[in-house]
Protein backbone atom coordinates (compact mmCIF):
# COMPACT_ATOMS: atom_id res chain seq x y z
CA UNK A 1 0.00 0.00 0.00
CA UNK A 2 1.89 3.05 -1.37
CA UNK A 3 -0.98 5.84 -1.03
CA UNK A 4 -4.13 6.59 0.59
CA UNK A 5 -7.04 5.49 -1.36
CA UNK A 6 -10.85 4.43 -0.34
CA UNK A 7 -13.19 2.27 -1.44
CA UNK A 8 -17.09 0.96 -0.68
CA UNK A 9 -18.30 -2.25 -0.37
CA UNK A 10 -21.41 -3.92 0.10
CA UNK A 11 -22.69 -6.19 3.38
CA UNK A 12 -25.07 -7.55 5.22
CA UNK A 13 -25.92 -4.12 6.83
CA UNK A 14 -25.46 -1.99 4.00
CA UNK A 15 -22.71 0.06 1.88
CA UNK A 16 -19.65 0.36 3.76
CA UNK A 17 -16.58 1.89 3.28
CA UNK A 18 -12.52 1.61 4.51
CA UNK A 19 -9.52 3.57 3.64
CA UNK A 20 -5.89 2.95 3.55
CA UNK A 21 -2.33 4.16 3.81
CA UNK A 22 1.05 3.16 2.93
CA UNK A 23 0.85 2.08 6.67
CA UNK A 24 -2.41 0.39 6.24
CA UNK A 25 -6.33 0.58 7.38
CA UNK A 26 -6.50 4.70 8.10
CA UNK A 27 -10.56 4.25 8.94
CA UNK A 28 -13.39 2.11 8.21
CA UNK A 29 -16.87 3.43 7.99
CA UNK A 30 -20.00 2.12 8.89
CA UNK A 31 -23.10 2.25 6.44
CA UNK A 32 -24.26 6.55 6.50
CA UNK A 33 -28.26 6.82 4.92
CA UNK A 34 -27.16 6.41 1.59
CA UNK A 35 -24.10 5.52 0.11
CA UNK A 36 -23.99 9.20 -1.29
CA UNK A 37 -23.55 10.22 2.67
CA UNK A 38 -20.72 7.15 3.22
CA UNK A 39 -18.83 8.32 -0.25
CA UNK A 40 -19.24 11.86 1.36
CA UNK A 41 -18.28 11.16 5.10
CA UNK A 42 -15.04 9.25 3.90
CA UNK A 43 -13.98 11.68 1.52
CA UNK A 44 -14.17 14.59 3.88
CA UNK A 45 -12.21 12.56 6.70
CA UNK A 46 -9.76 11.17 4.57
CA UNK A 47 -9.48 14.00 1.92
CA UNK A 48 -6.38 13.18 0.73
CA UNK A 49 -7.40 9.75 -0.10
CA UNK A 50 -9.03 8.78 -3.51
CA UNK A 51 -11.44 6.50 -4.35
CA UNK A 52 -9.70 3.41 -6.01
CA UNK A 53 -9.75 -0.48 -6.24
CA UNK A 54 -8.79 -1.87 -2.72
CA UNK A 55 -4.91 -3.30 -3.06
CA UNK A 56 -4.94 -7.16 -1.93
CA UNK A 57 -4.22 -6.93 1.32
CA UNK A 58 -7.17 -4.22 1.56
CA UNK A 59 -9.36 -6.69 0.06
CA UNK A 60 -8.40 -9.58 2.16
CA UNK A 61 -9.57 -7.25 5.00
CA UNK A 62 -12.70 -6.13 3.22
CA UNK A 63 -13.95 -9.87 2.39
CA UNK A 64 -13.32 -10.67 6.50
CA UNK A 65 -15.86 -7.69 7.36
CA UNK A 66 -18.35 -8.63 4.80
CA UNK A 67 -18.11 -12.28 6.52
CA UNK A 68 -18.31 -11.25 9.92
CA UNK A 69 -21.35 -9.03 9.48
CA UNK A 70 -22.97 -12.07 7.12
CA UNK A 71 -22.28 -13.97 10.85
CA UNK A 72 -19.95 -15.47 9.95
CA UNK A 73 -16.58 -16.20 11.87
CA UNK A 74 -13.87 -13.68 10.93
CA UNK A 75 -10.84 -12.74 12.22
CA UNK A 76 -9.47 -9.58 11.48
CA UNK A 77 -6.86 -9.52 14.33
CA UNK A 78 -4.16 -9.50 11.69
CA UNK A 79 -5.69 -6.27 9.75
CA UNK A 80 -2.64 -4.07 9.79
CA UNK A 81 -3.86 -0.72 11.01
CA UNK A 82 -2.18 3.36 10.90
CA UNK A 83 -2.70 4.67 13.84
CA UNK A 84 -0.53 7.79 13.31
CA UNK A 85 -2.36 10.70 15.27
CA UNK A 86 -3.86 7.99 17.39
CA UNK A 87 -3.72 9.33 21.18
CA UNK A 88 -1.76 6.64 23.39
CA UNK A 89 -4.46 6.20 25.77
CA UNK A 90 -6.75 5.36 22.66
CA UNK A 91 -4.34 2.42 21.53
CA UNK A 92 -4.18 0.50 24.28
CA UNK A 93 -8.06 0.95 24.41
CA UNK A 94 -8.22 -0.23 20.33
CA UNK A 95 -5.35 -2.98 21.64
CA UNK A 96 -7.62 -4.56 24.38
CA UNK A 97 -10.84 -4.44 22.09
CA UNK A 98 -9.35 -6.13 19.41
CA UNK A 99 -9.06 -8.86 21.67
CA UNK A 100 -12.56 -9.37 22.14
CA UNK A 101 -14.31 -12.78 20.75
CA UNK A 102 -17.36 -12.23 17.82
CA UNK A 103 -20.21 -12.74 20.42
CA UNK A 104 -18.39 -12.00 23.60
CA UNK A 105 -18.47 -8.57 25.37
CA UNK A 106 -16.87 -6.27 28.25
CA UNK A 107 -17.80 -3.35 29.76
CA UNK A 108 -15.95 0.15 29.77
CA UNK A 109 -15.23 -0.23 33.31
CA UNK A 110 -13.43 -4.10 32.31
CA UNK A 111 -11.24 -2.28 29.53
CA UNK A 112 -10.45 0.01 32.15
CA UNK A 113 -9.42 -2.67 34.70
CA UNK A 114 -7.37 -4.30 32.02
CA UNK A 115 -5.40 -1.07 31.36
CA UNK A 116 -4.99 -0.79 34.96
CA UNK A 117 -6.28 2.11 35.20
CA UNK A 118 -9.94 1.25 36.68
CA UNK A 119 -11.37 4.77 37.19
CA UNK A 120 -11.34 5.65 33.90
CA UNK A 121 -14.33 3.87 32.42
CA UNK A 122 -15.96 6.93 30.65
CA UNK A 123 -12.52 7.79 29.17
CA UNK A 124 -12.50 4.62 27.42
CA UNK A 125 -16.42 5.13 26.08
CA UNK A 126 -14.71 8.20 25.08
CA UNK A 127 -11.94 7.02 23.23
CA UNK A 128 -14.56 4.24 21.52
CA UNK A 129 -16.34 6.75 20.37
CA UNK A 130 -13.51 8.12 18.27
CA UNK A 131 -12.29 4.54 16.80
CA UNK A 132 -12.09 4.81 13.28
CA UNK A 133 -11.51 1.08 12.57
CA UNK A 134 -15.06 0.21 13.93
CA UNK A 135 -15.66 -3.68 13.06
CA UNK A 136 -11.82 -4.05 12.98
CA UNK A 137 -11.69 -2.54 16.78
CA UNK A 138 -14.84 -3.83 17.70
CA UNK A 139 -15.89 -1.33 19.82
CA UNK A 140 -19.70 -2.49 19.39
CA UNK A 141 -18.40 -5.18 21.68
CA UNK A 142 -18.13 -3.16 24.83
CA UNK A 143 -20.72 -2.53 26.70
CA UNK A 144 -22.17 0.20 30.12
CA UNK A 145 -21.98 -1.53 33.30
CA UNK A 146 -24.95 -4.25 34.20
CA UNK A 147 -25.16 -5.22 30.15
CA UNK A 148 -26.64 -1.80 28.98
CA UNK A 149 -25.88 -1.08 25.66
CA UNK A 150 -24.18 2.30 26.42
CA UNK A 151 -23.34 4.70 23.73
CA UNK A 152 -22.57 4.05 19.66
CA UNK A 153 -21.39 7.01 17.46
CA UNK A 154 -22.33 5.42 14.03
CA UNK A 155 -25.68 6.00 11.68
CA UNK A 156 -28.27 4.39 14.16
CA UNK A 157 -26.43 5.06 17.04
CA UNK A 158 -27.42 2.08 19.69
CA UNK A 159 -29.65 0.16 17.38
CA UNK A 160 -26.82 -0.54 14.73
CA UNK A 161 -24.36 -1.40 17.84
CA UNK A 162 -27.49 -4.21 19.34
CA UNK A 163 -27.76 -4.96 15.16
CA UNK A 164 -24.41 -5.77 15.35
CA UNK A 165 -23.93 -7.53 18.61
CA UNK A 166 -27.21 -9.74 17.51
CA UNK A 167 -25.20 -10.76 13.79
CA UNK A 168 -22.98 -12.20 16.47
CA UNK A 169 -24.78 -13.83 18.97
CA UNK A 170 -24.09 -11.72 21.78
CA UNK A 171 -25.68 -11.72 24.76
CA UNK A 172 -25.73 -8.35 26.57
CA UNK A 173 -26.91 -9.09 29.88
CA UNK A 174 -26.98 -12.42 32.06
CA UNK A 175 -31.02 -12.16 31.65
CA UNK A 176 -32.25 -15.66 30.48
CA UNK A 177 -33.84 -15.68 26.94
CA UNK A 178 -36.35 -18.06 25.00
CA UNK A 179 -33.98 -20.02 24.08
CA UNK A 180 -32.07 -20.69 27.52
CA UNK A 181 -34.94 -23.05 28.58
CA UNK A 182 -38.34 -23.07 30.86
CA UNK A 183 -36.36 -23.61 34.18
CA UNK A 184 -34.45 -20.37 33.54
CA UNK A 185 -37.85 -18.33 34.10
CA UNK A 186 -38.45 -20.08 37.07
CA UNK A 187 -41.24 -22.63 35.96
CA UNK A 188 -41.24 -25.91 33.54
CA UNK A 189 -44.10 -25.81 30.82
CA UNK A 190 -45.70 -29.16 30.92
CA UNK A 191 -45.51 -31.54 28.17
CA UNK A 192 -48.04 -31.09 25.63
CA UNK A 193 -50.06 -33.70 26.04
CA UNK A 194 -50.49 -32.29 29.53
CA UNK A 195 -51.16 -28.86 28.17
CA UNK A 196 -54.66 -27.82 28.69
CA UNK A 197 -56.60 -26.90 25.52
Amino acid sequence: MTEHGFALFDTDIGRCGIAWGARGIIGVQLPEAGEARTRARLARRYPHAREAPPPAEVRRVIDRIVSLLGGQASDLSAAALDMDGVPEFDRRVYEVARGIAPGATLSYGEIAARLGERGLARDVGQALGRNPFPIIVPCHRVLAAGGKAGGFSANGGVTTKLRLLTIERARTSDAPTLFDGDRAFGFALKPKAQRRR
